[in-house]
């Protein structure tokens, strides 16, 4: 028996209007981003991940609709790099504001917001009071917690490999292992190398939005990409997954 699909533009107008009616009336959704992720890892990291935890996510509350993922995000800090593609901050909030006011037109009362690239995190924090007037009646709740969830990866890469130290945020360990765990054949594990190991602190992150990120790690990578595998991926995908449903339960 074929799983029931969750996923907004799979689906047929009818059966969106069908669904909303029958009380699913909560849709998610992730905000990811376009840009480098060292020499190993593909620019789609961020968005990838995004999709796949939207779904994984959404099954655990049940009764969620999944809307398309926001491809390209807040990225400013790593165009230093080739390929990264960013938004200024005002188009990533006017595009995340049509986003919620449409789907609020459509009768969804709660709207669940997922980041899963960095650089987001402190805009969707800064538009969250706009962004629930745009919604009208609906609730807006947004997963916030970025030095959380880098926490929550060192946690799950101790316990599996004993490797915790290596989670930095950006192309290491957590997500060389995400990657082999969805698209092993994008991965190149030859190139993994170590980064930039410093913790994660509010001043760190507020140094590499206002100078960049290769003002703080010449290749891409904040932490260290080595010994990665894609049983700490399914691992930390699952983590994350209870994580962030258990705070949209709350929310």
């Amino acid at each position: 028996m074929n799983e029931l699909e969750i996923r907004l533009e799979r689906l047929r107008s009818p059966e969106v209007r069908e669904r909303v009616e029958d009380g699913w009336r909560t849709v998610l959704f992730a905000c990811g981003a376009v840009e480098q992720h060292g020499p190993h890892l593909p620019l789609f990291m961020d968005t990838e991940f995004g999709s796949h935890m939207a779904v994984e996510v959404a099954r655990r509350l049940g009764r969620v609709l999944v809307a398309p993922t926001i491809q390209v995000g807040v990225s400013e800090h790593h165009m230093a790099f080739s390929g990264t593609i960013s938004l200024r901050q005002e188009t990533f909030e006017a595009i995340v504001t049509d986003y919620v006011a449409s789907l609020a037109r459509h009768g969804f009362e709660r709207m669940l917001i997922l980041p899963t690239h960095g650089g987001n995190f402190a805009p969707l924090v800064e538009m969250e009071g706009r962004l629930q007037a745009a919604s009208g009646e609906a609730v807006v709740a947004i997963y916030t917690d970025l030095i959380g969830l880098i926490e929550l990866f060192r946690d799950e890469a101790e316990a599996e490999l004993g490797l915790g130290d290596r989670i930095g945020g950006h192309a290491d360990l957590a997500e060389t292992s995400i990657m082999l765990s969805l698209h092993p054949e994008l991965v190149r594990p030859d190139l993994a190398e170590a980064g930039v190991q410093a913790e994660l602190t509010e001043d760190v992150i507020a140094r590499i939005i206002r100078d960049g990120l290769d003002s703080v790690t010449p290749n891409g990578i904040l932490g260290d990409a080595r010994g990665a595998t894609a049983g700490l991926g399914t691992r930390i995908i699952a983590a994350f997954a209870t994580e962030a449903a258990n705070f949209f339960q709350s929310a």
